[in-house]
């Protein structure tokens, strides 16, 4: 099946969660083909951010504010009437939820609430994508991939809130949107890596900050494995199924976003692919700290995106960490990483 990005030139999509790592990326590749980007989002991060650094700000309708404030949400939908809406704002960090499961909650799952209820109040959106993760699943810690039919039971808050913003999504998909004029998909990615993830607790961004320090990196679970993929991965599909859907609700449903078999990783093994990328002697060390439950296998199953689209993954894993490197050694001695960001997404195109 053909996908022709230039369906979003001139396209409203509201874009919740513009600001972090994901939703940086997407920002850039919907300026890139022509959208006109409404970015909602709690700005609440101070550190350094991939969104700041990569100058999307100026172009796009900027907007700080928070997906649990449902009365905030309705006036933005009012003002700018989208036509796509693309759901990823979130905690996304598996630890912070266990610091922080309340909020955690409130978020994941009361923030999609009000994004489907401000869906179902403006008549202009025709499609609507709500982003969540490989780890909705009941983990049963089996070899193969979770299919799309596989019980939703997140173990952690974060996966489980995940697990609530699909059975949202599900009820107001059966509730509200029956008769077609809106058309809801979500989509369950595995874990990306890519320039610019500044993220605490994730092995990518560890490695970066070890290799900045000149230190070992430090691998708390080296045989936990994982579907690695470059980000864009995911942003090209996800924009794949808001618009064939938009096109033909037929494409309306549940879709696993992951590499193929191949790209599932063990932990170490990502990191000595990185350590070869990287050069300059790096190394790393296993290291437990004795951490809360995270689990050890995770893969998914993504025929019905393959069959459905005729999609496939455009990097391997190598490719993707060489990407990593690209961008990472152009920030780190300051020169435009935008630049490098926008020569990414020509050549994943």
């Amino acid at each position: 099946m053909n996908f022709d990005l230039n369906f979003y030139n001139g396209k409203k999509v509201l874009l919740t969660g513009h600001t972090g790592f994901k939703g940086s990326w997407m920002s850039v590749v919907l300026v890139h083909v022509g959208a006109k980007v409404i970015g909602y989002s709690s700005c609440s991060k101070t550190e350094t951010r991939l969104f700041d650094l990569c100058g999307v700000k100026d172009q796009i309708t900027h907007i700080k504010g928070d997906v649990r404030n449902l009365d905030n949400l309705l006036v933005v939908f009012q003002k700018y009437q989208p036509e796509i809406v693309i759901h990823m704002a979130a905690q996304p960090i598996v630890r912070d939820s266990y610091k922080d499961p309340v909020g955690t909650y409130s978020t994941n799952v009361m923030g999609t609430v009000n994004i489907c209820e401000a869906v179902r109040k403006t008549p202009s959106v025709r499609s609507f994508l709500n982003v969540t993760t490989d780890k909705v699943y009941e983990n049963k810690e089996w070899e193969w991939g979770y299919r799309e039919n596989e019980p939703l039971d997140g173990y952690d808050p974060y996966s489980n809130s995940k697990s609530c913003s699909e059975l949202v999504t599900h009820s107001y998909k059966n509730s509200f949107f029956t008769d077609g004029h809106v058309v809801v998909s979500t989509a369950r990615a595995g874990n990306v890596i890519g320039g610019g993830d500044f993220a605490n607790d994730r092995i990518i961004p560890d490695c970066i900050r070890a290799a900045m320090k000149g230190k070992d990196i430090i691998v708390r679970n080296p045989y936990s494995t994982r579907p690695y993929q470059h980000v864009l991965e995911p942003i090209y599909a996800y924009l794949m199924i808001a618009s064939k859907q938009c096109e033909d609700r037929k494409y309306a449903g549940w879709y696993n976003v992951g590499p193929d078999d191949q790209d599932c990783f063990q932990t170490g093994a990502l990191v000595d692919l990185f350590c070869k990328q990287w050069g300059e002697g790096m190394k790393w060390i296993d290291k437990s700290d004795g951490g809360p439950h995270e689990a050890n296998f995770l893969k998914l199953d993504c025929s019905k995106l393959k069959t459905t689209f005729g999609w496939k993954p455009h990097w391997n894993l190598e490719q993707a960490i060489e990407k990593v490197v690209e961008w990472s050694k152009v920030w780190m001695i300051g020169n435009d990483v935008r630049s490098v960001m926008d020569k990414q997404i020509e050549e994943f195109l």
